[in-house]
């Protein structure tokens, strides 16, 4: 796995909502799943976004770690269609203090043997893949299909109060940079369409990520 490189999207610190605490957050680049409605049409193109070798990626959440960060959490895109390259940077990312929280649209027994790998460093796996259809207000969930699946003793002492929670008002946050706003989260049905009819009401006519022709 030395030669492995993962192509990401983007990283951010501090997440809040996605996963308990102050989180550092990696969005890997590529996704052969395509869900419909997906909010993250940027994160598609497995040609797209950058590569960063794992020891890289390691040193960006170690610094993450020593700036107060609780666990790690990773998405996308699809993190295990790059199962070898997401494996070698969770190895080396590993603390036995701060949980993994790995969100893929995989159910488990489509994995195969690299992917089962690169998920056994999960503390706790988000899985199943997006369906529009099926709406649900449990917390980091995005359709009712999706389960949240506790790996280790450390995933049950963090996550098992938020196994059946179901927020008022599911955790999001903003985050502004050169490329724009983005919406950290997982917003319930219906948040999307409410937010960009606000942002043209107020002029600000930008593309947005979950509609196919804001693509870049």
């Amino acid at each position: 796995m030395s030669g492995a490189v993962l192509r990401i999207a983007r990283t951010h610190f501090p997440v809040t909502a996605l996963g308990p605490g102050r989180r550092f957050g990696v969005w890997v680049q590529g996704c052969p799943l395509a869900c419909r409605g997906c909010m993250s049409l940027d994160t598609w193109a497995p040609e797209e976004g950058t590569a960063i070798a794992p020891a890289e990626l390691a040193g960006r959440w170690r610094e993450a770690v020593r700036q107060g960060a609780t666990g790690l959490t990773v998405s996308g895109g699809e993190p295990l269609a790059q199962p070898v390259a997401l494996a070698a940077f969770l190895a080396a990312a590993a603390t036995g203090e701060h949980d993994v929280l790995i969100f893929t649209g995989y159910e488990p027994e489509e994995l195969d043997e690299r992917q089962r790998q690169a998920a056994s460093y999960a503390d706790v796996l988000i899985t199943g893949r997006y369906d529009a259809s099926r709406p649900t207000r449990l917390i980091w969930r995005g359709s009712a299909n999706q389960r949240m699946r506790v790996r280790t003793e450390l995933g049950r002492r963090r996550y098992e109060p938020f196994l059946e929670l179901e927020p008022e008002r599911p955790p999001l946050e903003l985050s502004a940079g050169a490329d724009g706003v983005r919406l950290i989260g997982v917003p319930t049905r219906g948040t999307l369409p409410r937010l960009e009819r606000d942002l043209r009401a107020r002029g600000l006519d930008a593309g947005v990520t979950w509609r196919p022709s804001a693509r870049p």
